[in-house]
């Protein structure tokens, strides 16, 4: 991880209380608490992008886009963190020990900064692989127009198509990512 670790070890729940007053956002994982970085204007804006286009897309079924304010809770692993975009399709399911964190994302998207690029596409990948709901890992670089689509196969294996033009294909959640979209600044 990038993000420096708070010295001593702490459990989830001192975890829990420390999100609940701080500002800030953290990771938590085997007892280590990890302050976020915060992302640029250019990040937020595309994250931004990524909420509007997808849940124009899934209007009307069964699935609801959430921003980086939803934690994430890999039982499996005990990370919590909070994706930029998160996609739970069917009933939102908690952590036993935080109803504010879901554990069955369908669909995790993060927008790639330099800071946590490394660790956004290895070890986090690596924790979220063992979420059996997640369907797909997106990944959107801020620094170059490429969406980088992971999609889970039925024998656990996952697929990466990576798209510099057009449309990005989430398959699991029948929805697509344009890069004109994505990255779209009607400010200039």
């Amino acid at each position: 991880m990038t993000q420096a670790a708070l010295e001593q070890p702490h459990t989830y729940a001192e975890y829990l209380e420390l999100e609940a007053s701080s500002p800030l956002k953290h990771e938590w994982l085997r007892g280590r608490i990890y302050a976020m970085s915060g992302g640029t204007p250019e990040h937020s804006a595309i994250a931004a992008n990524v909420i509007r286009s997808l849940g124009n897309q899934l209007e009307g079924q069964p699935c609801r886009v959430f921003t980086s304010d939803l934690r994430v809770r890999v039982p499996a692993t005990g990370l919590a963190t909070h994706p930029d975009v998160s996609v739970v399709c069917g009933r939102l399911e908690c952590d036993q020990e935080d109803p504010n964190a879901a554990t069955n994302p369908v669909v995790v998207v993060e927008v790639l900064s330099p800071s946590t690029e490394q660790y956004d596409r290895d070890e986090k990948f690596a924790h979220f692989r063992r979420l059996q709901s997640l369907r797909a890992y997106v990944l959107i670089s801020h620094e170059e127009r490429r969406i980088e689509v992971f999609t889970r196969n039925d024998d656990d294996s996952w697929t990466l198509r990576e798209t510099r033009e057009g449309p990005a294909r989430i398959e699991p959640i029948a929805s697509v990512l344009a890069i004109e979209d994505v990255y779209r600044n009607p400010l200039g």
